[in-house]
């Protein structure tokens, strides 16, 4: 099997850093979740991700291997609790001796995975040795209630999970998600000023807060076409249209076999707008709001 790049080691001169891909039950395009050991001498690892036996020894030999380079894991984080994100977290700290820590928020999700140390926003991770690191953990839901970020503030690095994505996109599922609160964290990750965003799925990102802006732009384009769906559903006195009658029109330039996804994304989308008085429903049918505007 050909593993796909997770290099961080001279990435605009970021130190200890370091990256590995493992093969998780991710959403296509993506194929692997990226996990990244941070730190010097002390280490922490972010991302125990993979639930595949032949995986999770690859992962292993990469998490064991730090020690060779007077490297210490100190602790196993997780962004949040997609299972493409934690599958091999219990184990991992099992076997490493290592405790998890994650959000609050992550706790009742997570099972039988104790939360040795709950990282709330603000909180600084100190990883001390000769170049000790400082890391700035930022809650970020939107995407998961649960969902973390971490940022070394000194090299201007962010590993940013599934805020975004170097392959694919990201879902909004509106079952634990919400649009806007997403669309505000992305607006606050793009005012960072990081030089170099490190995300669950694909390569590294050189120009985060360009790719944050124009995922903000996409989903307010996706906005107005989910707001045309409205108005023609909304023609002529019509009773609306239900999400299926909406999605052809709001997702026009989709694939129909992403419709599925696209329906969540569509659902998260018209919430949004219902909370600021632009759509309404009725059972299970989607009109724009009177004096809503557009």
């Amino acid at each position: 099997m050909i593993r796909p790049q997770a290099v961080v080691r001279g990435v605009r001169d970021v130190r200890h850093v370091d990256a590995f891909a493992a093969r998780t039950p991710t959403l296509p395009p993506a194929t692997h979740t990226n996990s990244y050991a941070l730190g010097g001498s002390e280490v922490l690892l972010v991302e125990p991700a993979t639930p595949y036996e032949d995986e999770r020894r690859e992962w292993l030999a990469w998490a064991r291997g730090l020690a060779a380079q007077g490297r210490k894991v100190v602790a196993i984080a997780v962004t949040h609790h997609h299972a493409d994100h934690v599958g091999g977290a219990r184990f991992f700290a099992s076997e490493l001796g290592v405790p998890v820590w994650a959000h609050a928020e992550a706790a009742p999700r997570l099972g039988d995975v104790p939360i040795a140390r709950r990282l709330a926003d603000g909180d600084v991770v100190r990883l001390g040795g000769p170049e000790p690191m400082a890391i700035r953990v930022l809650h970020t839901p939107g995407h998961a209630p649960d969902h973390l970020c971490f940022l070394d503030e000194a090299q201007g690095v962010l590993v940013c999970g599934d805020m975004v994505a170097g392959v694919g996109t990201i879902l909004i599922d509106p079952r634990e998600g919400d649009m806007a609160v997403y669309l505000a964290q992305l607006e606050r990750l793009a005012a960072l000023g990081a030089r170099v965003a490190l995300p669950a799925h694909g390569g590294p990102i050189d120009a985060p807060e360009e790719l944050f802006r124009r995922y903000i732009a996409h989903r307010l384009g996706r906005e107005q076409r989910v707001v045309a769906a409205l108005e023609a559903a909304s023609e002529g006195g019509a009773g609306g249209a239900t999400l299926e009658g909406l999605l052809p029109v709001a997702y026009a330039d989709t694939a129909p076999l992403l419709w599925p996804l696209a329906r969540l994304s569509l659902e998260a989308h018209l919430i949004k707008l219902e909370r600021e008085g632009r759509a309404q429903r009725s059972d299970d049918r989607w009109r724009r709001a009177a004096g809503g505007g557009g």
